[in-house]
């Protein structure tokens, strides 16, 4: 086998496997070849140049990461994820985060069952206006749309049911990743626009929050985006900023180009971040880890929160094959929903102490086909319409417990279906203060 040809191989695994990744492709592993390509490369592209020493950067300092702004920009809109006492002040800010929230997870073409469970909820007339929408990796790419409300259905449902490969990636990586996700950039170019950003400013105004998560390479830490912020401030640098930052979570390492975004040290100094997914610091967002699990307490706002969960959490039983691929992906399949179930079960814990009723979908045994390729294009569509004919049921959702009941027994639907959106809860127990924080990790 030619070095090429396990290249793409390794690839294919990777994305089947990882499930946190972009949400429109359809990529046989079977191929050694990717599908030819529907767009033209631009003559020029944006991103940094990846010639010859492309690679070298300016140098910074920890401190002066932790301090900088994003170029172009006097306000600020982000704050380190894993800052208590930052994200304290977030919600604190946001009159509207009491009301419900929607936390999106990361999950690859699994994305397409948020987009339809989305939809499906709309046809209700009883889904939320959100107070606060949180988004990583394909979460990141929905989150945007879910936070405008049922006009942002539409586009979901095409993202979701219509792409395939050549409108994400093409193979040719550089020393930063196996491919180049010019496609997707252009294609995310062309569906987050000026309306969109002004439409997410309308609602910001009102009070709600769109949140979207990254990894910063470099402090190997989370960064928390507050987007309406970034759609307030407008003009073309916070819309380059806006595409960059939903590129950037869903930027699967190794596999995806990470998103470099330039910054500006408060002396002047300007160099560029490295972002990719968000996903590789939590599968989906919901508070500050040390807040999740008591060791900085906070007060969360709201008292009811809606998990959606783009992926299958049960374990898969398939006898591996003696390969490096084989190996290799059934090892992050099963690492990947490890990590998801221990975040849900600290999510758990966080709702029973903080009084908040926790309600989550997931990918459950009541979806039973599978894909015959990674990006199936046919399971996505599939598994659209599953989310949407929960959504319009009522049935999507349940607590934590019964989740972990139907994932004990697959076949027990009726423990999994709670058929509501609005069980009764205990009463909160009061309210723990948030702990102080470093200036270093202000909002920024």
């Amino acid at each position: 086998m030619s070095g090429l040809t396990k290249r793409h191989m390794l690839l294919c695994t990777a994305l089947a496997m990882l499930g946190t990744g972009a949400p429109q492709m359809a990529l046989s592993a079977q191929s050694s070849k990717p599908q030819a390509t529907a767009q033209t490369r631009p003559d020029s592209r944006a991103e940094t140049p990846r010639g010859p020493g492309s690679d070298q950067r300016v140098s910074f300092t920890a401190g002066e990461a932790a301090a900088a702004r994003p170029a172009g920009l006097s306000v600020p809109v982000r704050i380190a994820g894993d800052d208590a006492a930052a994200f304290q002040r977030l919600v604190d800010g946001a009159s509207e985060a009491r009301e419900p929230w929607l936390v999106l997870s990361g999950g690859g073409e699994n994305g397409a069952f948020a987009a339809g469970l989305l939809s499906g909820w709309t046809a209700t007339g009883g889904r939320p206006a959100f107070g606060v929408v949180t988004g990583v990796s394909t979460g990141a790419l929905i989150a945007p749309f879910a936070f405008v409300g049922a006009a942002g259905d539409r586009p979901l449902q095409e993202a979701y049911t219509t792409i395939t490969a050549a409108d994400v990636f093409e193979f040719g990586g550089t020393n930063e990743a196996l491919t180049d996700t010019w496609p997707l950039k252009r294609r995310i170019d062309r569906t987050v626009t000026p309306a969109l950003l002004k439409a997410v400013a309308a609602e910001h105004a009102k009070g709600r929050r769109l949140l979207v998560a990254t990894t910063e390479v470099d402090t190997e830490r989370p960064v928390l985006w507050d987007m309406g912020a970034i759609a307030t401030a407008g003009g073309p640098k916070a819309l380059d900023l806006f595409r960059a930052i939903v590129l950037a979570s869903a930027a699967v390492p190794g596999i995806f180009p990470p998103v470099m975004i330039d910054a500006v040290a408060p002396d002047g100094k300007a160099f560029q971040e490295m972002h990719a997914d968000g996903g590789t610091t939590a599968p989906f967002y919901l508070a500050p880890g040390a807040a999740i699990t008591g060791a900085a307490p906070v007060r969360f706002p709201a008292k009811a929160v809606y998990v959606v969960v783009n992926n299958k959490l049960t374990p898969d039983f398939q006898v591996a094959s003696r390969t490096t691929l084989s190996v290799l992906g059934r090892s992050l399949s099963a690492a990947i929903k490890a990590q998801t179930r221990a975040a849900l079960a600290l999510t758990r814990g966080f709702a029973e102490a903080n009084g908040i009723d926790v309600q989550v979908a997931e990918i459950d045994g009541r979806f039973a086909q599978t894909s015959s390729a990674p990006f199936d294009q046919g399971y996505m569509k599939a598994l659209y319409a599953h989310g949407e004919r929960l959504g319009r049921a009522g049935t999507a959702f349940a607590t934590p417990e019964a989740l972990a009941k139907a994932n004990g027994a697959p076949s027990d639907d009726a423990a999994l279906a709670t058929g509501s959106l609005n069980p009764a809860r205990p009463e909160a127990p009061p309210a723990p203060r948030a702990q102080a924080g470093s200036a270093s990790l202000a909002r920024r």
